[in-house]
């Protein structure tokens, strides 16, 4: 019943900006955390940011001082506002979260947003 639905991917100048949302909805889950990766050509998915329930944040190495995570209050729609945008940022960012459904551990991704980054 739970989904995750990325938006606000697409075709940005080197140098400009994106802004992502995701939403999950049939979220009954307990989220310990939000974040989103991404895949690009050639590579293996990688982890771009999370966040916590209680607000803590990690960014990987790339996205430090470049990419900002934030979730909204009640916890079932999170975004990534992306600056400064380079090419080699071109990847399809999905979102994710994890969680407990009672004592269940579980696992959500969206299906994917494709950002495109010009030279």
């Amino acid at each position: 019943q739970v989904q995750l639905v990325e938006s606000g991917g697409g075709l940005v100048q080197a140098g400009g900006s994106a802004y992502l949302s995701c939403t999950a909805s049939g979220n009954s889950v307990r989220t310990i955390v939000m974040g989103w990766y991404r895949q690009a050509p050639g590579k293996q998915r990688e982890l771009v940011a999370s966040i916590t329930s209680g607000g803590n944040i990690n960014y990987a190495d790339f996205a430090k001082g470049r990419f900002t995570i934030s979730k909204g209050d009640t916890g079932n729609t999170w975004y990534l506002q992306m600056n400064s945008l380079k090419p080699e940022d071109t990847a399809v960012y999905y979102c994710n979260m994890g969680g407990y459904m009672g004592y269940q551990r579980n696992d959500y991704w969206g299906r994917g947003t494709q950002v495109t980054v010009s030279s």
